[in-house]
């Protein structure tokens, strides 16, 4: 480089260094689904085919509205639903707290400690509390007005669980609620890079909560014939970019990351198990549910998050991919359309834990960061006749060991809403011993 009035090699360099967007660090990872509870259990599951899709329990209220689902294991709520307000707290702000107490533990962030107060901010996507207003609505139209309760708008505000989260811990940061459909988790990730990138926080907790098993929200999906139906065997249902898929697998989850300026951990001695390193987000505008069929929204999606590298330094894409008829296919075109002659992995752990609608965005960023740092990637289980409309690279039966710099995480929701994340090699990796059976 040569200098240009009198500006020397060594100012162009500092100059690019100051206006460099900061690095950001996935430091902690809290995670409650139907294939198991943290990292390490949740990961074993989508490498060794542990489904968490089955009947509804018996009694279970979504019992006679859908013939299977995603339901999470026993889990101890412990003094959160036992508290004062635990009995107007919407399911989804129980698990966005469960999962939120994970994730810094993971992190080994304690606020007011080894984090500011003012400096950690929250962002948990979703659609709110749902639930609560049904259980509402029933319980007024059986008794009338005294049956409404006088917490009922705290129980239902799609802001609650980011709120709840930042009251427990303390944190007066940035705090939001992404309502973005299925990608609502994912936006809530893209949004705390881009709010640590411009130093308006150190770390954010992001991620969603999600608990759509109750009548009304399940039969919409059932009556719009999108779920899967018919199965003999409930774990075969979810089988994305198979021949015989019929549908998604309605499923609950909560997941929130750690995401830390890579100074921020530096500064502390934390590690991480990736850096995000990209994003991208962008809109169809095509149709309210129907993805652009030709993929060039989606497309242009992953090329803003692959804009600060090559598409051929990407190993793995973790693909959005519900088992739907149209959406399977609209994303394997738009994959191919983003990296052209090159043909990364391709799979979806969706097989396994069914849809878990914004919160499914966040535990496959988790997957993809978790394929990194350990140089396997999960596969699509159930996928036994690939769709000729979906000719991807598809990592099937069994993981598959790759060394991967880095990996993309795709989400679509509703609306045409479209996320699509860039993660590499952490800047200073955690350190995992891998279990005899994930070594195998």
């Amino acid at each position: 480089m040569s200098t240009t009035g009198g500006r020397s090699n060594a100012a162009d360099h500092a100059a690019e260094a100051e206006t460099a967007p900061a690095g950001v660090t996935i430091t902690g990872i809290g995670m409650l689904t139907p294939v198991g509870r943290g990292a390490a259990e949740v990961f074993s599951s989508l490498l060794h085919g542990r489904s968490g899709i089955s009947r509804p329990p018996e009694g279970h209220p979504v019992a006679g509205s859908v013939e299977l689902g995603g339901f999470l294991p026993e889990f101890d709520a412990g003094r959160i639903a036992a508290g004062p307000d635990g009995k107007v707290m919407d399911r989804t702000v129980i698990l966005a707290q469960l999962v939120a107490e994970e994730a810094l533990a993971d992190a080994g962030l304690t606020v007011g400690e080894n984090v500011d107060a003012e400096r950690i901010g929250v962002i948990v996507g979703g659609v709110g509390g749902m639930a609560t207003l049904e259980r509402q609505v029933l319980d007024r139209a059986a008794r009338g007005k005294v049956a409404v309760s006088p917490y009922l708008l705290t129980g239902i505000l799609p802001n609650m669980p980011a709120a709840r989260v930042a009251i427990r811990f303390g944190m007066r940061g940035y705090t939001s609620a992404v309502g973005t459909a299925c990608a609502s988790g994912a936006q809530a990730i893209a949004d705390a890079v881009r709010i640590i990138r411009a130093g308006e926080a150190d770390v954010v907790l992001c991620g969603a909560s999600e608990a759509p098993l109750f009548p009304t929200f399940a039969e919409t999906f059932a009556n719009a014939r999108a779920l899967a139906r018919g199965w003999d065997d409930p774990t075969e249902a979810s089988r994305p970019f198979d021949l015989r898929r019929n549908g998604f697998v309605l499923s609950e989850g909560a997941a929130l990351l750690v995401l830390e300026s890579t100074q921020h951990a530096a500064a502390r001695g934390a590690s991480g198990y990736a850096d995000v390193v990209g994003y991208g987000v962008n809109s169809d505008a095509h149709h309210p549910t129907a993805p652009r069929p030709d993929g060039t929204g989606a497309a242009a999606c992953m090329r803003m998050a692959l804009k600060s590298i090559q598409p051929e330094q990407v190993g793995y894409v973790n693909a959005h991919g519900t088992s739907t008829k149209l959406g399977d296919v609209a994303e394997s075109v738009a994959i191919g359309l983003a990296f052209g002659n090159h043909t990364p992995a391709v799979s979806s752990t969706k097989a396994l834990t069914g849809h878990m609608l914004g919160t499914s965005g966040v535990v496959e960023a988790a997957a993809a960061a978790l394929a990194i740092n350990t140089g396997l990637v999960p596969p699509t289980y159930h996928l036994d006749d690939p769709d000729p409309a979906c000719p991807l690279d598809h990592v099937r039966k069994e993981p598959r060991a790759v060394q991967l710099e880095y990996a993309v995480s795709n989400s679509f929701g509703f609306g045409g809403q479209n996320v699509s994340l860039l993660v590499g090699t952490a800047s200073t990796p955690k350190t995992r011993q891998l279990s005899s059976e994930e070594k195998a």
